[in-house]
């Protein structure tokens, strides 16, 4: 049974060609846009219009370090973006549910919203002091990752920040599904969720200066799971310049 497993771990890590890497990533683009869309669709402000409590900690980082414009990828109908707006930052937020952008640009007037796939950035040539990122990394397959934030570090200003939130190992939904690729799990069909442990995160940021990364816990209430906590990594680092 081990053995079998150690098989099963080998072929999901092989990797894969450019032009199989570039289908799936077309694949998984259009999967996200149609599920955001329904649910969107259905459930409107899914998550309330309360900040995360992640947003909260990451605003008072971006004031001690001076921050003056933040790129939210993924950052649906704008209940974190309208923290940092009415603050006085300079927001843009990236979603790619046309239902989502549309709320968002009523509900968070002041953060400009660009209706269109974190994948595809940059839509032009501007730069940003920092990102934040709220539970959206960890929505992809490996090859989307490094994509994807390969396309944040070139968003950046130079020693630009980031701020990102992950699932952790700690959630209670890890390990649920099958396994496509290490610790990462389906539970439902085309939806992949990769769960994060300190080492993976830290790997996945090695172009960065780390100054701090650590667990928050999240609380959340919506749909059929109703009041529940998650476990999340989150990863403050500065870009270090190659």
């Amino acid at each position: 049974m081990q053995k079998s497993r150690g098989i099963q771990r080998f072929l999901i890590n092989l990797p894969r060609s450019r032009e199989s890497l570039k289908k799936e990533i077309k694949t998984s683009e259009n999967s996200n846009k149609y599920y955001w869309n329904q649910r969107f669709s259905v459930e409107r402000k899914i998550w309330g219009e309360n900040p995360s409590k992640t947003a909260f900690y990451a605003l008072e980082l971006f004031k001690k370090y001076k921050i003056k414009s933040i790129l939210i990828p993924g950052s649906g109908y704008g209940r974190n973006s309208k923290l940092f707006s009415k603050n006085h930052f300079h927001t843009v937020g990236i979603e790619i549910s046309e239902i989502a952008f549309e709320i968002g640009k009523k509900y968070d007037p002041e953060t400009k919203f660009i209706n269109g796939s974190v994948l595809e950035m940059p839509f032009n040539d501007e730069k940003f002091d920092a990102i934040y990122c709220y539970n959206t990394l960890h929505l992809f397959l490996r090859g989307e990752r490094n994509q994807f934030l390969k396309k944040c570090y070139f968003q950046l200003n130079e020693k630009g920040f980031i701020f990102f939130t992950v699932f952790s190992e700690k959630e209670i939904s890890f390990g649920r599904g099958k396994e496509i690729e290490e610790n990462t799990f389906e539970s439902k069909p085309g939806r992949p969720t990769h769960y994060f442990s300190k080492k993976d995160l830290l790997e996945h940021f090695k172009e960065y200066q780390i100054i701090e990364t650590g667990i928050l816990e999240d609380q959340e209430n919506h749909g059929e799971i109703g009041k529940h906590t998650h476990k999340l990594r989150y990863i403050y680092a500065q870009k270090l310049l190659n």
